[in-house]
């Protein structure tokens, strides 16, 4: 029998330890069949989180992960995008100073990962429109940003509205430069 994959939150785990996993690619496909911006909300515990790792998954080509699953023989496996991960689960964010600090990170791990230039711009805008830019002209491709936990920061602060009110503004000063980048992205979402 196989196991479930509780707080398992990558397709990878779950396939490579043979897991139980529920296709969700037909979602998925009609998703990424479509370039644009996506707003996924589910309850708590719902598998958001392996959902985005699955959508990663898909745009980086990653093909032997999907043998048996609904998108396996749709999607164009050579076709590939760099894709640009935010996650806030790994912290709980108590100030917008702790906010701007964690972006940062995130904007420097990811420029590692896909192997660009950092940016040398100070303010989160920049950083993020540089990090989008410089990966789609390394790369000649439009760029995948996938959002996880996009309102986590807001709900670690729910009981101080003041500080929830200051989080919640450098989330929108991160969120807005994505508007301004359809020239360069292909697919966002936020979950």
């Amino acid at each position: 029998m196989k196991n479930l994959p509780l707080g398992v939150n990558t397709l990878a785990n779950i396939k490579n330890q043979n897991m139980v996993y529920v296709d969700k690619t037909p979602m998925a496909w009609d998703l990424v069949k479509h370039a644009g911006r996506f707003f996924l909300s589910r309850p708590r515990r719902f598998g958001k989180s392996l959902f985005v790792d699955t959508l990663k998954e898909i745009f980086q080509g990653n093909k032997e992960l999907f043998k048996g699953l609904y998108i396996y023989d749709k999607w164009d496996w050579s076709q590939t995008f760099p894709v640009i991960l935010i996650d806030f689960a790994g912290a709980v964010l108590q100030s917008r100073s702790e906010l701007e600090n964690r972006i940062r990170k995130l904007i420097k791990v990811n420029e590692e990962l896909l192997n660009v230039a950092p940016s040398h711009d100070n303010d989160i805008p920049g950083l993020f429109e540089d990090l989008i830019m410089n990966c789609s002209k390394k790369y000649n491709q439009k760029v995948v940003v996938l959002v996880d936990e996009y309102d986590k920061p807001i709900l670690d602060n729910i009981d101080n509205s003041d500080i929830a009110a200051e989080v919640r503004d450098g989330l929108k000063n991160l969120y807005s430069v994505l508007k301004g980048q359809d020239r360069n992205s292909q697919f966002y979402d936020y979950i």
